[in-house]
C-alpha cells in the first residue's frame, strides 16, 4: 500500500475534552483502533492546557511543527517542546500534563505498539538515499522536496506499508527540512530504523 497525502485536506477530528484536535495520516493495519494498531502517525493541534492522552504499551514521539510549543510534565519528566523539527521520544505508559508555552501549537504524533516492533524518526535536510523499509512515512514540514519522481510541497507526504522501499530524497528548495519515519515490526529489533 502505498498513499499520498496533504496535511490541509485531512478532516480534523476535536477532542472529547475539546482542548485540541486531531488529523490522522495514517494507521497501521487498516481498521485498527487506538487499542489495536501496530503503528499510527497524526497530526494534533493543541489549543489548551490539559493531560495528554495515555497509551499503555505504546512508544511515542512527538515533533512541535508550529506555534510556541508545549511543556511537558510527569514525575521524573519535565520538557519543553519548543523547538521547531526537534523530535522527542517518552512512553505512553506516562501520565503526561501538557502546558502551552503561548498560544496554539502544533504537533507530529507517531506511535508505535512495544510488542510489535520499534519506529525511528529523524529529519532530513540534504539529499541522500534513504534505507529501505517496509512501512515508513515521509513528509515536508518546510519547503519543497523532491521523493522519488514527486515534488512535495510542504504539508504533503507519503507513507507506505507491507511493501518494501527505499526512496532517494533531495531538496528541492532552500533551506527545506523532511521528516522520515520508519516502522520495523519485529519486537526483537535491535536498534530503531534509520540510527547508526
Amino acid at each position: 500500500m502505498l498513499q499520498h497525502f496533504a496535511i490541509d485536506a485531512l478532516a480534523p477530528r476535536p477532542w472529547k475534552n475539546g482542548g485540541g484536535s486531531t488529523r490522522e495520516i495514517a494507521c497501521w493495519p487498516p481498521g485498527a483502533g487506538l487499542d489495536d494498531f501496530d503503528w499510527r502517525v497524526s497530526i494534533a493541534s493543541v489549543a489548551a492546557s490539559g493531560p495528554f492522552s495515555r497509551f499503555a504499551g505504546v512508544d511515542r514521539t512527538i515533533m512541535l511543527l508550529k506555534g510556541d510549543g508545549l511543556r511537558l510534565q510527569a514525575p521524573g519528566l519535565d520538557h519543553l517542546l519548543d523547538t521547531l523539527h526537534a523530535p522527542f521520544g517518552f512512553s505512553g505508559d506516562v501520565a503526561l500534563d501538557c502546558s502551552l508555552l503561548g498560544g496554539e501549537s502544533t504537533d507530529l504524533n507517531a506511535m508505535s505498539r512495544r510488542t510489535r516492533g520499534r519506529a525511528g524518526l529523524r529529519t532530513v535536510s540534504e539529499a541522500m538515499l534513504l534505507a529501505r523499509g517496509e512501512h515508513g512515512l515521509l513528509m515536508s514540514v518546510n519547503g519543497q522536496w523532491r521523493v522519488g519522481s514527486t515534488v512535495l510541497a510542504e504539508g504533503e507526504g507519503v507513507w507506505w506499508a507491507g511493501q518494501s522501499e527505499a526512496w532517494s530524497v533531495a531538496p528541492a528548495s532552500p533551506g527545506a527540512t523532511l521528516v522520515a519515519m520508519q516502522w520495523e515490526l519485529d519486537a526483537a529489533l535491535e536498534k530503531p530504523p534509520f540510527l547508526p
